[in-house]
């Protein structure tokens, strides 16, 4: 069973003010993972009633900033929000209808997530989107008959 953040918490550990608006955003972003700005802000509104658009995409940018939760910009796509950080973890996202998952890191060789030349940077990190159709959205294989 997942843990419920501690979100006053996390926001003074970071030292930011604790107020009705970036608790409501937080709790939004834990219960829409890769949620855009306006799914974000819709779930807050209806916690706390009202908040505006720019209270909402200031909040995130601040957690963002802050670490407490992670930005994601997809090609094509509005960005995404999630509270999963810590962790070197990559996306799965449907070409087609935009559903977005968790992928782990990969384990083992990975050629293509070492930098042939890194030229000088310490690297410590790699994002990587996996681009695809997910099942509902895949067209379906005709099945022959034997």
């Amino acid at each position: 069973m997942p843990v419920t953040p501690d979100h006053p918490a996390l926001l003074r550990t970071h030292d930011i003010p604790v107020t009705a608006q970036r608790l409501a955003v937080m709790r939004s972003v834990s219960a829409n993972p890769h949620g855009t700005a306006e799914i974000i802000a819709q779930h807050a509104r209806s916690e706390i009633g009202t908040i505006s658009q720019q209270s909402v995409y200031d909040t995130l940018s601040l957690l963002s900033e802050r670490g407490l939760i992670r930005r994601i910009q997809p090609s094509r796509s509005p960005a995404l929000f999630e509270d999963r950080v810590g962790d070197n973890h990559h996306h799965l996202i449907c070409r087609s209808c935009g559903i977005t998952h968790d992928v782990d890191c990969a384990t083992g060789e990975t050629p293509c997530l070492t930098a042939c030349d890194h030229h000088g940077f310490q690297i410590d990190e790699a994002e990587v989107v996996y681009w695809g159709l997910c099942p509902k959205c895949a067209p379906k294989k005709s099945q022959t008959k034997k």
